[in-house]
């Protein structure tokens, strides 16, 4: 396999206002990457063709577009379309997202006024920017969920996934949460394992999390679960290369039980073990809410 790093690749970085699109390119421009901000869409073939031009001197480029409007998607999309039909360059749309609350208390600490709503509340710009950019999202290779990100963590990840990532390979990102602490917002797919027998209702099974032996044994030996999962696994094989043929680079998959500590855990590790075929797939398996504090009652 050729080596990633002597590909000519092309990242288009955009997403929400306040999601952390400056820290992208500050992270990008760290792995060598030429960075350009604020570009305009219909441009993109310029540089399409200055990356081929260049005979790999200009190996890697970031690009970072803001979309206001419906025209500037259409000229987005017509780029794209123009690079797939005529050079042979890799690209990748990473996509930042947030929270409204978390987008809401960015701008209160910044104090800066929100692009589309300047002489109004956060909100209503953060609204209006979430309905123009929902079709992009949609197009994206690569979503990243920066709420509860520090601005160091977010350069470690996008780091980690630009050192790593290779060609014609699909990361497949297997995360349980708690639905009491909200759903992935950078989630393909969701599943929820709330039907599946507790384990939190057995005393000395509740400190621990479904990495633990003990409750990963006790949620999968239900018939309830072989079903779900033989079902569950049948599915995801189905749909990952499609995912792949379609241009993504990573599918996040979200298992999700009351608490993210005991079912959704044990799930999201057998997943973790038996998905990936070691050649186009590889497997990445995080447990978003295991280690926090809860209340015993709504634990689960």
């Amino acid at each position: 396999m050729n080596d990633v790093h002597s590909l000519s690749r092309l990242v288009i970085i955009t997403g929400m206002s306040g999601a952390g699109k400056t820290i992208a390119v500050q992270s990008l421009e760290d792995l060598g990457y030429f960075c350009v901000d604020n570009l305009p869409p219909v441009l993109i073939p310029k540089f399409a063709e200055l990356i081929e031009q260049s005979k790999g001197r200009i190996a890697r480029v970031a690009l970072v577009i803001d979309l206001r409007g419906r025209e500037f998607f259409t000229s987005l999309s017509e780029s794209l379309s123009y690079i797939r039909d005529n050079h042979t360059i890799e690209y990748e749309i990473l996509f930042l997202d947030a929270t409204d609350q978390v987008l809401v208390q960015r701008y209160k600490e910044s104090r800066r006024r929100h692009p589309l709503a300047p002489e109004g509340l956060p909100l209503e710009g953060i609204s209006l920017e979430r309905k123009l950019l929902e079709e992009l999202k949609g197009m994206a290779t690569l979503v990243m969920d920066t709420s509860n990100l520090k601005p160091a963590q977010l350069k470690e990840k996008i780091a980690a996934h630009f050192h790593s990532i290779r060609p014609n390979t699909i990361y497949i990102n297997v995360t349980s949460f708690g639905f009491k602490y909200g759903i992935p917002i950078d989630s393909d797919l969701i599943f929820d394992v709330r039907f599946l027998p507790n384990p939190h209702y057995l005393e000395h099974l509740r400190p621990r999390t479904g990495q633990d032996p003990e409750v990963y044994d006790y949620v999968m030996k239900w018939s309830e679960t072989k079903d779900f999962l033989n079902k569950l696994l049948d599915m995801l094989n189905f749909l990952i290369p499609h995912y792949l043929k379609e241009g993504k680079s990573q599918v996040v998959v979200g298992i999700g039980c009351t608490g993210g500590k005991h079912r959704s855990v044990a799930v999201a590790e057998y997943l973790g073990k038996m998905l990936g075929n070691g050649e186009t797939e590889v497997v990445r398996v995080s447990h978003r809410d295991a280690d926090r504090d809860r209340r015993p009652e709504v634990n689960g």
